[in-house]
């Protein structure tokens, strides 16, 4: 006899009773997804990063050319290396025609960023940040782009590195805009590197504000820097940088830097009550640095570099170095504030015609009210009247192709 539908329906239903349903495959965790795509990119690939905090015990790294790194906002999108593990880095990105934006990288025991040896990098609305506050434990780059090529780095933020917030060095072309650096030892610093912008920042709250150095024994110099539109106040922060590294000698209380560097043009800022001295000048002879080793064809001394039209206040009160104090007790008995602009006085004696500087590597200051000590040990004092000379302007530097705009 045939069964009926309903009954051999029904038969099925009691069969089905037996089987053991599958359960739902369970989400890989966002940290594992992540590693995952940044080995496999490929050009094009925009890997997005959503809300949340993640953790990470080991470095990130990307190799792939042409990939977005894109979060959802620097305080929302946040990769923690909080007892980090494994590698020097949070992320360290070795390819070219890379964008980073709107994200956070916290924590990290070495570098936060690091980009290496790439071209058309574009860095945008990134935090880097030491949360625990300033310590020499902390690690030494923020923002570390190096040997790069055209490098835009802007809205961004760098907290608490032992060493620089953003550093940019070894690198061509670029432009640092809008960003804001505090409780660092140098809060923006660029070195060795060809044609620079460095504009509508905020540095405040560092051992030193801005830094523009040349060092010897690297893979290539630097020139023509532009320094503008920037808010330098109050980096009286003390140094908490590791013992031995360059900027542990940079004085608590320094506004502007320029070290060993030629073509630099500081206009139009805000640079006010930073305890040292609100701009310093500096041969790399009279820097604290050891002479050792160093290749012989180095050129050491600040040429050609032009200040005017800044806003200079507040500066020279207290200065984190103890030869300057020394030297602002013995001029400024009254307990003056040393004079806005800091400079060593050393010059190339090979590049001297009768006895004086050729006029296209002088350092000229023509700024308002604003006075210039010599601090070289050999004759220290006020020299603004020999400083009182104009040089040609910089261009500005232009991204080619054309990054942010």
């Amino acid at each position: 006899m045939n069964k009926s539908p309903i009954a051999a329906l029904a038969v099925l239903a009691l069969a089905g009773c037996g089987k053991k349903a599958e359960a739902p495959k369970a989400e890989k965790p966002f940290e594992e997804s992540l590693i995952e795509q940044m080995l496999d990119a490929k050009p094009g690939d925009i890997i997005e990063i959503p809300e949340g905090v993640f953790q990470f015990d080991r470095s990130l790294s990307l190799t792939a050319d042409g990939v977005t790194i894109r979060g959802k906002g620097m305080d929302k999108s946040i990769l923690s290396f909080k007892g980090q593990k494994q590698g020097a880095e949070g992320l360290l990105v070795t390819a070219d025609d890379f964008t980073i934006e709107d994200v956070a990288i916290e924590d990290t025991r070495g570098d936060a960023l690091k980009v290496n040896e790439g071209k058309n990098i574009v860095i945008r609305r990134v935090r880097t940040e030491w949360t625990g506050g300033p310590k020499t434990e902390n690690g030494a780059y923020g923002i570390y782009p190096v040997q790069t090529t055209n490098v835009l780095i802007e809205g961004s933020v760098a907290i608490g590195a032992s060493d620089a917030g953003i550093y940019v060095g070894q690198s061509k072309n670029v432009v640092v805009r809008n960003n804001t650096a505090e409780r660092n030892v140098a809060g923006i610093e660029i070195e060795n590197t060809f044609d620079a912008d460095v504009y509508d920042n905020v540095a405040t709250n560092n051992t030193g504000g801005i830094l523009v150095f040349n060092m010897p024994n690297l893979a290539q110099p630097g020139a023509r820097t532009r320094l503008f539109r920037n808010r330098v106040s109050s980096n009286n922060l003390p140094n908490f940088a590791v013992e031995g590294t360059t900027v542990r000698n940079v004085p608590a209380g320094s506004g502007v830097i320029v070290q060993s560097k030629d073509q630099v043009e500081i206009f139009d800022n805000d640079i006010v009550d930073n305890n040292t001295g609100s701009i310093l000048i500096s041969s790399i002879f009279s820097s604290g640095l050891s002479m050792e080793g160093m290749a012989p064809d180095f050129d050491g001394y600040p040429e050609a570099i032009f200040v005017y039209g800044n806003r200079m206040s507040g500066g020279g009160t207290n200065p984190g170095n103890e030869q300057l104090a020394a030297l602002k007790a013995a001029l400024f008995s009254d307990g003056g504030a040393l004079p806005d602009v800091l400079w060593d006085g050393v010059v190339d004696p090979a590049k001297q015609i009768d006895g004086a500087t050729p006029a296209h590597l002088r350092v000229c200051v023509q700024n308002e009210g604003a006075e210039v000590l010599s601090i070289n040990p050999q004759g220290p004092g006020l020299i603004t009247a020999d400083v009182n000379c104009a040089l040609e302007k910089l261009p500005a530097v232009t991204l080619a192709p054309p990054l942010g705009g």
